[in-house]
């Protein structure tokens, strides 16, 4: 393996980093239902004054033609151009506590690298734990409070937390990795899936977005502000829940979602709200169907609602 200290390039205010801070990751890529990821990460980049103390290089490691920059064209010439980014930054929570905070795109090549190069820098600024968070669609309703798994190697929050935990396979992230390889180490890690309802994955659902940072300061103590996302979700449900009241089909099939979820939840914060009667996992031929209904229905509506977003 080529040296991983070569992807990243640390700033002067690296040297300003104390010893013994929480790690929180976000990065963009995969898989991000409810644009739970890219909530996360931008909220705290409008309310947090980060600063960077080691820049990845995007060059090594961004598939451009996959994930092309932005440009501004300005009637005749290019005014902008917005490189895509992958950093580590120091910042800060509401009661001023330090963390470090990783985020931008999910690298497209060298995971091994990169992974390692994560590890380094963990090494390298003496980090205490590392917390990352992303989101997946699943078969629950809006209706009810978002449920996460749990991952990594904090049995605590895995007791207190962990809704639904599967024994399966499933596509991986560049996160996934790190905190693979941090596992095999014994290392505090923690990484939270969020179970975003399906039908909302396409959508900006401002409530994944809390589930994130309510996660994160589960898992680290630190604290966010989230009265602007608050008062962004409220709008949102209430125009989803007045889609749903007039279309019978959607009714249903939040109806569906509801009993399902509510059934197995009684009793217990732990049991999966995604299994039927019988304790088995709806199939994917059910899941398909039920997202085949809805994208018909979505495909006959000319107005552009949150669904159609």
């Amino acid at each position: 393996m080529l040296d991983p200290r070569e992807l990243y390039e640390l700033t002067a205010d690296a040297a300003s980093v104390p010893e013994g801070l929480h790690l929180v990751a976000g990065i963009t890529g995969f898989a991000d239902a409810g644009s739970a990821v890219s909530q996360f990460t931008s909220h705290l980049d409008e309310i947090l004054d980060a600063v960077p103390v080691a820049v990845f290089d995007a060059d090594i490691l961004l598939d451009y033609r996959a994930r092309r920059p932005i440009i501004t064209f300005d009637e005749d010439h290019i005014s902008d151009y917005e490189p895509a980014r992958l950093t580590l930054s120091l910042a800060h929570d509401e009661l001023a506590r330090p963390f470090l905070l990783l985020t931008g795109f999910e690298p497209d090549f060298q995971w091994e690298r990169f992974a390692s190069a994560v590890e380094q820098l963990i090494e390298r600024f003496a980090v205490a734990s590392a917390t990352w968070v992303h989101a997946i669609p699943m078969p629950v309703p809006h209706t009810r409070p978002i449920s996460v798994t749990v991952s990594g190697t904090r049995t605590d929050l895995a007791e207190s937390m962990s809704v639904w935990r599967p024994r399966t396979q499933a596509p991986s992230t560049a996160l996934h990795l790190v905190e693979y390889r941090l596992q095999q180490r014994e290392f505090p890690v923690v990484g939270f899936v969020l179970l975003v309802p399906h039908y909302l994955a396409d959508t900006e659902y401002p409530a994944a977005a809390i589930t994130a940072l309510e996660s994160v300061s589960a898992a680290t103590g630190l604290i966010f502000p989230t009265d602007a996302l608050r008062e962004a979700n409220r709008e949102f449900l209430g125009r989803i829940d007045e889609q749903v009241a007039e279309n019978g089909e959607l009714t249903k099939l939040v109806d569906s979602l509801e009993q399902r979820h509510d059934s197995y939840m009684e009793g217990t914060t732990l049991r999966s709200p995604l299994t039927d009667v019988d304790g088995e996992l709806p199939s994917a031929d059910e899941i398909a169907a039920e997202l085949e209904k809805f994208l018909a229905l979505r495909r006959g509506r000319d107005d552009e609602t949150p669904f159609s977003r």
